[in-house]
């Protein structure tokens, strides 16, 4: 079970947000490359980020501070990014600078087309972001909710060849409520490709419990407000996530 520290980028400072609402942040640094090696240094493997203002202007608005990450540390661990991206120039622009991996959410929903030219266009390299809510898909920054099932979705871009699927479920986002795991492992089961968890991680029961069904197919975790607030803490956490899946 893989544990990804998100770190969540608005103006060029490290945030969360609550449920995806701009206008409910806390601010956990000022300095993005500061704290993705702080991330590294207690062992992460991969790092997640998300261009929030890129997600909701429809392109990237955060490329500096991502820049500065992927200089840090990009050489070390992979490192995924979604938000505002719209376009296969954006990608290929994000790949040569260092990305390992983009997320395509909103516009996968809304042009599948787009999606399936990424996939073919850079292949290995295309995660599929799936932001739900009672079963129903969310696109734009979760400000709207979609009549597509989750599911019914995932297994069309599976078909596409996307690398994996991030399943976010909005209502327990920066809740700290608990990983929907049901909801979870449903998805893993109907595809072959990865799955990772995402929305209201809050402690190490919550790893305990995904690795317990890692089986399913549900290859790592993200986590945000839990790891930044201290409610739980990574390095213990990886550590917890390795011995029971029998150690790297």
């Amino acid at each position: 079970m893989l544990l990804i520290p998100a770190i969540d980028l608005k103006d060029g400072m490290c945030v969360r947000l609550k449920q995806g609402d701009m206008n409910d942040s806390t601010t956990f640094g000022e300095d993005p490359a500061a704290m993705a090696r702080r991330w590294v240094t207690a062992g992460a493997r991969r790092l997640h980020l998300v261009d929030l203002n890129g997600a909701f202007a429809g392109k990237p608005v955060n490329e500096s501070a991502i820049k500065a990450i992927l200089a840090e540390v990009g050489d070390e661990i992979p490192v995924q990014l979604g938000g505002g991206i719209r376009d296969l120039d954006t990608i290929e622009r994000y790949l040569d600078d260092g990305l390992s991996y983009i997320i395509i959410g909103t516009a996968a929903v809304k042009n599948p087309g787009f999606l399936r030219d990424a996939c073919s266009a850079f292949g290995g390299h295309i995660i599929v972001g799936l932001d739900a809510k009672d079963g129903k898909v969310a696109t734009d920054g979760w400000s709207k909710l979609t009549g597509h099932e989750v599911v019914d979705l995932a297994k069309k871009f599976e078909d596409y060849g996307v690398e994996g699927v991030i399943y976010t479920d909005i209502g327990r986002d920066g809740m700290l409520s608990g990983i929907n795991i049901e909801a979870t492992v449903k998805l893993a089961q109907a595809l072959t490709i990865p799955v990772i968890a995402s929305g209201g991680l809050s402690n190490i029961a919550d790893i305990e419990r995904l690795c317990a069904v890692e089986f399913e197919g549900i290859d790592g975790v993200i986590c945000g407000r839990a790891i930044y607030s201290g409610d739980l803490d990574f390095a213990v956490a990886q550590a917890r996530a390795d011995i029971l899946n029998g150690g790297l």
